[in-house]
């Protein structure tokens, strides 16, 4: 039949995009790894290292679950392959609707583990590290700030990714004035990195007794959260240390004791805090952890020669500047001003259905890189 014909065409036109998926897996080089990964595993004393076994068990791990994933894909295609051959021997059309969606699965999915071979960043699989900061107008930009935390927290909570809150100053009357959050996965970094930038909200205030639309700006930083083996100097005297009561939004999400730790590095005037864990001298560890992937992620992103080349200038959270525009009123559209992608469910947006924007965001950057190198 005509519709099963064509669906099936349609899916043999992504077979050498299933082949050129396993060549850029690199699946043979993978299950090397692999065998090596399993064999040092076995090995008497192990276990004497714990910090060195745990990273061999999670290199092993990703490795494993990247060719599963592929696995599961190939399978997929040839299940929908077979499936939309029985209904077009059978002329079954009540079978359409669930082969259309099988065929959906696949090519969602083929383009899904596309995209993460794309994240060949030296930083692209680490864990990510994401500050919000609101903008100027008070209350109604502190409440944007914890709308865009909530959105990264949903995100990530989709993903299937642990999501765990730093640091968090409450605003003055609604919202959050900063925050910190750290984002356990792989590639959380390669994903989030896109998403840094100035986040800007046309809507509404309910702050607002008269009624009048407002418009508010919001900023997000992201970095990779950097192994303690990745060495990196600073020195002593150019951090300020500043220990505080913690302050947060309620609940066990931070601890609420005067164990809570500001770092200033003074060069730069970059600051982090921590507040979360039970000590002092636990929150002044992934405070410094927090400084150390700030300085890197700027070095790297500026393309210095050294941490000591930095310079403390800082983007305005302000009108010009903003990379993404979520609006509510009078019409509701997320528009993301690098790529053109845009979304008008702005409720699913703001509910962590992000994918869309940074998946964009990967292909625009991929085809820049392959316009270069054909330059």
């Amino acid at each position: 039949m005509l519709q099963f014909e064509e669906l099936k065409l349609a899916l043999e036109a992504l077979k050498p995009d299933l082949q050129d998926l396993a060549d850029a897996l690199g699946l043979d080089g993978m299950r090397e790894e692999i065998a090596k990964l399993d064999e040092k595993a076995s090995q008497p004393g192990f276990w004497d290292n714990q910090e060195e076994s745990q990273k061999t068990l999670q290199r092993s791990g990703m490795l494993k679950n990247k060719i599963a994933a592929y696995e599961s894909l190939k399978s997929a295609y040839e299940d929908t392959y077979a499936l939309i051959e029985l209904a077009d021997e059978e002329g079954d059309l009540s079978l359409l609707p669930e082969a259309q969606e099988e065929f959906n699965k696949v090519k969602s999915e083929l383009e899904a583990q596309r995209l993460t071979t794309l994240l060949s960043g030296e930083y692209d699989s680490k864990n990510a590290i994401l500050t919000f900061h609101a903008g100027a107008g008070g209350t109604e930009a502190q409440d944007w700030a914890e709308m865009l935390y909530r959105m990264y927290c949903r995100w990530g909570e989709r993903r299937g990714f642990q999501v765990k809150t730093l640091d968090y100053l409450d605003g003055e009357e609604a919202g959050l004035k900063s925050a910190s959050i750290l984002v356990e996965g792989e590639n959380a970094y390669g994903f989030l990195k896109s998403e840094a930038g100035v986040h800007r909200l046309v809507r509404v205030s309910p702050f607002d007794a008269s009624g009048r639309r407002h418009t508010s700006f919001a900023s997000l930083e992201v970095m990779p959260e950097i192994d303690n083996d990745i060495e990196i100097e600073i020195n002593p005297e150019d951090i300020k240390m500043d220990v505080y009561r913690a302050s947060g939004a309620g609940g066990q999400k931070v601890n609420k004791t005067s164990s809570a730790v500001r770092l200033t590095h003074i060069p730069t005037g970059i600051v982090v805090a921590c507040q979360v864990e039970r000590s002092q001298y636990q929150n002044r560890d992934v405070a410094m952890r927090m400084l150390k992937s700030k300085l890197m992620e700027i070095k790297e992103r500026e393309h210095l020669d050294r941490i000591e080349d930095i310079k403390g200038e800082q983007k305005e959270i302000a009108w010009g500047s903003q990379i993404r525009s979520y609006v509510f009123m009078p019409y509701t559209l997320v528009k993301d001003h690098r790529t053109g992608y845009e979304s008008g469910n702005i409720n699913a947006v703001m509910d962590g259905d992000l994918d869309g924007f940074i998946n964009a965001y990967l292909k625009a950057q991929n085809l820049d890189t392959i316009n270069q190198d054909n330059a």
